[in-house]
């Protein structure tokens, strides 16, 4: 099963299961089931819980927080992520703070979907990696989409926490398949983070979110073949709040595809100082895209956006001095 597929049958499982879930965004609705197709068949089989919507981010959004604040569940699909910044307000202003600020804890279930990330020659409009524009906002949490982690296990996570959920899908997952990890990588599910590791005690630890992991993966074993440097990728589901068990180990990465300034890898790097700066041969090394809007020509997007080759060599030159 492909990356997408399961988004599908999470979402068919999750509205049989749940009669007052509702799912919007535009075009959504058969036979078109979304731009990237994750929607389809929801609304010819659960007709009047599925709507489509003019180009209304904002308002798509106000009306999911309406739903969670009336006792209903919503999961909002942004057509592509860049636009969720539309419907920004509504979850800084009026989603995340419904939960806490009338007095006693109110549910709010709900989900906003975006679809993010370069590698498509999409151009400055709808490249972007926005996860670190909505850390660290108080009741807000961030979730992101990978190959490793079953997304009705996530969804059903995020709906159970009663809080508005933003969960991040890179744009290039949704034909991988699913649980596909290179050999002689295996993988374990630990506490909602996927482990991929040696049977070997690792000369470093990545950590990474879904969407960069493929390519993490990709780095780890050509610098486990050219370099015999033994790698282990954490990826989280939960981007924030952040919180994963660092295996034994004296030197830590963070790749992501954000844009270099103030990322969520800034984030996870002060968390491991404060928890294991005592073990540690040297500062987390984070590795992200640059400072830049992202190109839509093939090489200059490619000069912009984090790679395997730049994971590879920052790793590398790190390790070996």
């Amino acid at each position: 099963m492909r990356v997408a597929e399961n988004l599908n049958a999470a979402l068919h499982e999750l509205m049989a299961a749940e009669d007052d879930l509702y799912l919007l965004g535009e075009d959504v609705a058969d036979p078109y089931g979304g731009a990237f197709k994750i929607t389809r068949g929801l609304s010819t089989r659960f007709p009047g819980r599925v709507l489509s919507t003019p180009i209304s981010e904002n308002a798509i959004t106000g009306v999911a927080a309406g739903l969670a604040l009336a006792g209903d569940a919503a999961i909002v699909e942004i057509m592509f992520g860049d636009f969720a910044a539309l419907a920004f307000d509504q979850l800084l202003n009026f989603a995340a703070k419904s939960v806490s600020m009338y007095g006693s804890r109110v549910p709010m279930r709900m989900v906003v979907r975006c679809p993010v990330g370069g590698g498509r020659g999409y151009g400055p409009t709808h490249s972007q990696s926005l996860q670190k524009h909505f850390v660290g906002i108080p009741d807000l949490a961030l979730y992101e989409v990978s190959p490793f982690h079953d997304n009705l296990a996530v969804f059903t996570e995020m709906l159970e926490r009663a809080r508005p959920c933003v969960l991040f899908e890179d744009k290039v997952l949704y034909t991988r398949p699913m649980h596909a990890v290179p050999e002689p990588f295996s993988l374990a599910i630990e506490n909602g983070v996927a482990r991929i590791f040696l049977d070997e005690r690792p000369d470093c630890v990545v950590v990474a979110p879904g969407g960069s992991a493929p390519m993490v993966l990709a780095a780890m074993r050509s610098l486990l073949l050219e370099e015999e440097i033994a790698c282990t990728l954490l990826v989280p589901s939960r981007l924030y709040p952040f919180d994963v068990e660092l295996p034994d180990t004296r030197r830590v990465f963070v790749v992501e595809e954000s844009t270099a300034g103030g990322t969520w890898g800034a984030e996870v790097a002060h968390l491991i100082h404060q928890r294991h700066w005592g073990r540690l041969a040297g500062p987390v090394t984070l590795v992200h895209s640059a400072d830049s809007v992202i190109p839509t020509a093939a090489h200059l997007e490619e000069s912009v956006l984090v790679s395997e080759r730049a994971v590879h060599r920052v790793i590398m030159e790190t390790l070996r001095g």
